[in-house]
């Protein structure tokens, strides 16, 4: 069973049944519908990070986080769904107003960095829990 990790112990982890995630295809076997993953956070940490349970991947979609203007040709995530995936409403940043989806690319540009995010879409991965350890 391959490992779903996740950096930051998000809020909607802690859904009863479902939950979204957005990842980027995996070179050596993409994630796919049906496949159970382990849910993992910190998982590269010293000792292996803290299992949180089980998910079945029930749903995948392309995606595009492409704010500036979209080079996938896929749906662009959209703000509401940047809510659903952990990321506040809008907020006030130095007076101005910070969309959700621009607070998503912050945290993906760090993470990823800008060209991934401007040419290649993202799998939004819909997981139905099957196990819940530690919560």
């Amino acid at each position: 069973m391959r490992i779903l990790g996740f950096s930051k112990k998000w809020d909607k982890l802690n859904n009863s049944i479902l939950f979204t995630t957005f990842r980027f295809a995996r070179k050596d076997k993409d994630w796919q519908v049906g496949e159970q993953v382990k849910i993992v956070y910190k998982p590269r940490s010293k000792g292996g990070g803290e299992v949180l349970g089980v998910a079945k991947i029930i749903g995948k979609t392309k995606r595009s986080v492409g704010i500036y203007g979209d080079k996938t040709g896929r749906p662009l995530i959209t703000d509401k769904e940047a809510i659903a995936d952990g990321f506040p409403g809008y907020e006030k940043k130095f007076g101005v107003e910070i969309k959700p989806i621009f607070q998503m690319w912050e945290f993906l540009w760090d993470a990823y960095g800008g060209e991934r995010l401007l040419n290649e879409p993202m799998n939004k991965l819909t997981l139905r829990w099957i196990e819940r350890l530690n919560g």
